[in-house]
Order: C-alpha cells, then sequence, then structure tokens
C-alpha cells in the first residue's frame, strides 16, 4: 500500500476553480495508477478522473472538459484540477493508487487499494 496525504480544502462559487494535491511517495508516483474519487451527500463513491503511471488519463462524462488529473514526478504528487466548478461537485474528493505497473486505469473504486483521508469541496450556486 502506498499512503497518500491530500491537501486543498474547498468553499467556493459555481464557476470558480480549484486545485487539490495528493502527496505520494516519488517511488509510488511514478510506478502507481492513481485516481480521485468523490462522495457527494447520500451518495455513494463515484470515480472522477484516473492517471495511468505512462500517463494515459481516465475521466467521468460529469467532469470532462472541466477537471484535469495530472502528477509531477519529481514531487511525488498527483493534482487534481478542477474548473468550471458547479454545485453538484460538492462531496468530499478522495485520492487512490494502484500498482505497480498496471496498464489500465480503473473506474471502480475496489480496484484501488491505498486511499487518502478525503477532503472537502463545497461549491454554492
Amino acid at each position: 500500500q502506498v499512503q497518500l496525504v491530500e491537501s486543498g480544502v474547498g468553499l467556493v462559487q459555481a464557476g470558480d476553480s480549484l486545485r487539490f494535491a495528493c502527496a505520494a511517495s516519488v517511488r509510488a508516483s511514478r510506478s502507481y495508477n492513481m485516481a480521485w474519487f468523490r462522495r457527494a451527500p447520500g451518495k455513494g463513491r463515484e470515480f472522477v478522473a484516473a492517471l495511468t503511471w505512462t500517463g494515459g488519463t481516465d475521466y467521468a462524462d460529469s467532469v470532462k472538459g472541466r477537471f484535469t488529473i495530472s502528477r509531477d514526478y519529481a514531487k511525488g504528487a498527483v493534482y487534481l484540477q478542477m474548473n468550471s466548478l458547479k454545485p453538484e461537485d460538492t462531496a468530499i474528493y478522495y485520492c487512490a493508487a494502484r500498482g505497480p505497473y498496471l496498464a489500465a486505469t480503473s473506474v471502480s473504486g475496489d480496484a484501488y487499494n491505498s486511499w487518502g483521508q478525503g477532503t472537502q469541496v463545497t461549491v454554492s450556486s
């Protein structure tokens, strides 16, 4: 398992931007597939975005074109840039990892064995 530490708590208005960071070890950031999931109030866990260790990405339709997942190999960090935020983006966001050296991303949370503690985003209208 990989230790993941998220940073960034957001209370923003609709249309604003926010960036979350997920700190992992440099080794993990280079060899693990990373993802962001979210859980809105009263709802189940939802896939947001994923990034393979080779740079492939996958996004949920609900965030495609607005959110970007990226990584800084030198810092061992993975980021989620969120633009044009909507009230329906309000949720607790979790960073997750699976690996090492897996070819494909996964939209299922059950495929990930390392999780961050979660960080809250609240988007007001």
